[in-house]
């Protein structure tokens, strides 16, 4: 029976890992941690009330842990990870390791010395539709791969521009939050080649308070927060939260003043709401990388060019179709519905991990690998930002 804590218990944390830990014979929830002492209290509720902290190195000292998992917004993921590392418990730590590449380098280090597992979750390396691409990928049918490109459409945006998520001081930026996802499935299926050059572009186009989406009334503002709107109760906007989230509820706010139902519109956004980033790597392969949080619907649509074969994905629908270069004939697989969050590869992840702490599995999700996904965010944030091409250095 592994003995886990929980860093972090805000969405991810609670209703994604605290879920599935639950439902478990192998392991239990042995502790949690949050600064904030509202969300903490709620969500020990969920778990018939383990201890709670809100130090974490309190947690840390009082604790006998096997692991702990961290899904904390992303600019805290290097100090957290560091210091569970330094008290000797193995750590999740959830997409992406850090928001740079010296604070990926800095848990790297920290691993080393305490000679515990330290994964990257990253997640969409167990969803079925890419696990088998990674299996056709690794048995030649596309031959050599010298060109991938991925579009990921996001319905509403409204989880990534109404959130911390949308600061870039909390994210390290979309292309860091977001993309390292998709960095780091154009870095496994090509086998990690090293990344020598990166170009962004990107710009918050439409989240801006002249392209609110309908006519505000005299007198009348908008938001700031979905649950108070006007516009929202009234059913005049349609970009708001419906819900209500007692945990980040006016008692929550008035201990961190984290709001999660800022107005998409309003908000102090940092970040880009649509943007393509590129990558050339040492071997000559070329990837494009698009994010689109404007539209309505939701999916990551692949195309993989080798040699041989070219293969055409949609997570949505589940599917790959490969088309021989020479033949012009085509083969489509479907793949089946699994239980669990994004596409069933989010209990895989957990199931990962678990066996890799108990030593039955090798560690295949590295924090080098974590690293990688990290640098070609940092350069594409700082392509953005300077108007030029990145290069990575050896």
């Amino acid at each position: 029976m592994l003995k886990v804590a929980i860093i972090g218990v805000g969405t991810r944390g609670v209703k994604c890992f605290g879920n599935m830990l639950k439902n478990r014979k192998d392991c239990k929830i042995a502790a949690l941690m949050d600064t904030n002492p509202v969300r903490l209290r709620l969500a020990a509720e969920l778990y018939d009330n383990p201890p709670t902290y809100t130090d974490l190195n309190e947690m840390l000292e009082k604790e006998s842990l096997d692991c702990a998992i961290i899904t904390t917004p992303d600019a805290e993921h290097e100090s957290c990870a560091v210091t569970v590392l330094n008290h000797g418990v193995n750590v999740l730590i959830d997409k992406p390791l850090a928001t740079s590449a010296k604070g990926c380098q800095n848990i790297i280090d920290a691993m080393k010395k305490s000679g515990k597992v330290a994964m990257m979750g990253f997640n969409l390396r167990h969803h079925p539709v890419l696990k088998k691409m990674k299996e056709l990928i690794d048995e030649g049918v596309l031959g050599k791969i010298f060109l991938m490109e991925n579009r990921e459409f996001y319905d509403g945006g409204r989880t990534y521009m109404s959130r911390w998520n949308g600061r870039k001081s909390y994210s390290g930026g979309l292309w860091n939050h977001k993309g390292s996802h998709d960095f780091d499935i154009f870095n496994w299926f090509l086998n990690f080649p090293k990344p020598v050059k990166v170009a962004a572009f990107s710009g918050m186009n439409v989240f801006r308070p002249e392209n609110i989406p309908f006519e505000l009334e005299d007198g009348i503002p908008v938001g700031p927060r979905c649950r108070d709107c006007h516009y929202l109760k009234n059913g005049v906007c349609k970009a708001g939260f419906q819900e209500e989230f007692e945990e980040w509820g006016d008692e929550a706010v008035k201990h961190d003043g984290y709001i999660k139902d800022s107005c998409m519109y309003m908000s102090d956004l940092s970040t880009h709401d649509n943007g393509f980033a590129m990558v050339e790597y040492e071997n000559g392969a070329r990837v494009s990388h698009m994010e689109c949080f404007v539209c309505g619907m939701s999916d990551r649509i692949y195309t993989i060019a080798g040699d041989k074969a070219t293969a055409q994905i949609s997570l949505h629908n589940r599917s790959i179709r490969i088309t021989d270069r020479w033949e012009k004939s085509s083969m489509t697989y479907e793949i089946a519905d699994t239980d669990g969050g994004h596409g069933g590869a989010d209990p895989k992840l957990l199931d990962d991990f678990l066996a890799t702490v108990r030593g039955e599995r090798e560690n295949k999700s590295t924090l080098e690998q974590g690293m990688i996904s990290t640098s070609i965010a940092e350069a594409a944030e700082l392509s953005k930002e300077e108007n030029r091409v990145v290069f990575l250095r050896k």
